[in-house]
């Protein structure tokens, strides 16, 4: 562990001077330890009042750190499982025609379906289960994802594996019926675990759990045997992509 005279560690792989409170080097990606070390557990003595304090840091700012994206809420995540609670207490109140909004049969124009089914959850107990599980697997891996990318990142992945999933199933099926966030939550899902597949694979540390995440992974496909309107095309489809995207990802971020 650095001591408090070392004000900076030196990147072996590009030389560049960086904080030694930082596991990777914000230039390059290199890893430089497997933990960063723990700070100091020094006490201040406020004066006059004899009140003990433990030194902290503040939440980091935009810019502070070179290559260090800034520590703000998971504004993108908190919005899509916000949205899908909002549709589905509306639906509930008989203020949404959920048949408007689902993709049940050709789409014949009705493109927005594309966007409004992922959305949609029907009534029910095991309708409930799957909208919790799936909502779930969308706030952990969306937050998770938005810290390391940003928030845009996670929308258009989002959005863009429910489109996928539902054109794919458009594509296969004569009568497709598809509702629900099961190929975004797996599209975020997989884009978060292919930085630790790709270290697991090379022998290398990663910080993931990748047994935690194949488990989730398991339930998400395993919900079109619970409710058919949770396509099982869909979601292998939105895997797909979000492995893709976050391997590009990886890959562009150690470039």
């Amino acid at each position: 562990m650095p001591s408090g005279a070392d004000l900076f560690v030196v990147c072996k792989k590009c030389g560049s001077e960086v904080s030694p409170y930082i596991t990777e080097c914000p230039y390059c990606g290199h890893r430089l330890r497997r933990r960063a070390p723990k700070l100091p557990r020094d006490r201040l003595r406020e004066p006059r009042k004899g009140v003990f304090r433990r030194a902290s840091l503040g939440r980091l700012r935009s810019g502070e750190i070179a290559g260090v994206r800034a520590d703000t809420p998971p504004y993108a995540t908190i919005a899509l499982v916000a949205a899908s609670c909002g549709v589905w207490i509306a639906a509930q109140g008989v203020y949404v025609n959920l048949g408007k909004l689902v993709i049940a049969g050709p789409l014949h124009g009705d493109w927005w379906r594309l966007l409004s089914s992922q959305f949609v959850y029907s009534s029910g107990f095991s309708s409930g289960l799957c909208m919790f599980a799936t909502l779930l697997s969308v706030a952990i891996f969306g937050c998770l994802l938005e810290r390391r990318h940003g928030p845009h990142v996670v929308l258009a992945l989002f959005f863009a594996a429910g489109i996928t999933g539902g054109l794919a199933a458009e594509a296969v099926y004569a009568f497709p019926v598809v509702s629900g966030a099961n190929a975004g939550a797996l599209a975020l899902l997989t884009a978060w675990a292919a930085p630790s597949l790709v270290a697991a694979r090379a022998g290398d540390y990663y910080e993931g759990d990748l047994f935690g995440t194949a488990a989730i992974a398991a339930v998400l496909l395993a919900m079109p045997y619970a409710r058919p309107e949770v396509s099982w095309l869909a979601g292998v489809t939105g895997a797909a992509l979000g492995l893709t995207v976050g391997l590009g990802l990886s890959r562009a971020r150690s470039v």
